[in-house]
């Protein structure tokens, strides 16, 4: 399947799940995942149409948001750079609710992971972080899971979340900090815009994972 076929957003369906919600979570909800959310949701876009109209939502909070406030100025930069909306952005804390909702839970830390997974609400096996499950995802055949098209972009995405956890025992980090995106609160532009290509570069498999069309390039 090719990207352009992807694009017509008549053709998918959300299969028999009504919505699957990502939740990218990092501390402040003013730097990283906002940037993760925004990219994700332009990654979606570019090969679905309409993500919304396909079920999939894309949201983000912090284990310590900063509640109402706006995106950083370099996040917002880093955005751009990817031709990803930064607009309308506004910072919101972590609540129960937010993780009660989610169907996949992806943190810019393990610290940030622990934390969530402390908060209950079953939230163990669908809570990874970005580049944990990237990781997860590179080693899942795509045969594997449902056709997003036959069955539902949903439906495909909850497989995959089903499949990342069972191979979490198995597949484990090179290094501690494999699976870490750090902080570029405070930091220059450039460093901001190193961390924008991080989470670009781990964003990219999993979104072709959950919906099963590649890049267009």
């Amino acid at each position: 399947m090719t990207a352009s076929e992807g694009r017509g957003i008549g053709t998918w369906t959300t299969g028999t799940g009504d919505t699957f919600r990502i939740l990218h979570v990092s501390t402040g909800n003013v730097c990283r995942s906002p940037i993760t959310e925004r990219l994700t949701r332009h990654a979606l876009a570019g090969r679905l149409g309409d993500p919304a109209g396909c079920g999939v939502l894309v949201e983000s909070a912090g284990t310590w948001g900063h509640e109402g406030a706006p995106m950083e100025a370099n996040a917002e930069t880093v955005l751009a750079d990817f031709g990803a909306d930064p607009s309308g952005f506004t910072g919101r804390e972590l609540l129960d609710d937010h993780v009660i909702r989610a169907d996949l839970v992806l943190t810019a830390t393990r610290d940030h992971r622990a934390q969530v997974i402390s908060m209950g609400h079953s939230a163990g096996l669908r809570t990874f972080t970005l580049k944990e499950f990237t990781r997860l995802v590179r080693a899942i055949d795509p045969a594997t899971l449902p056709d997003a098209r036959a069955e539902g972009v949903v439906e495909r995405a909850r497989a995959l979340v089903r499949a990342a956890a069972a191979l979490r025992g198995w597949l484990l980090a090179p290094s501690p900090d494999a699976d870490e995106v750090f902080d570029p609160y405070g930091a220059p532009l450039p460093f901001f815009r190193s961390i924008g290509d991080e989470i670009h570069e781990a964003l990219d498999p999993v979104v072709t994972a959950l919906t099963g069309v590649t890049e267009h390039r």
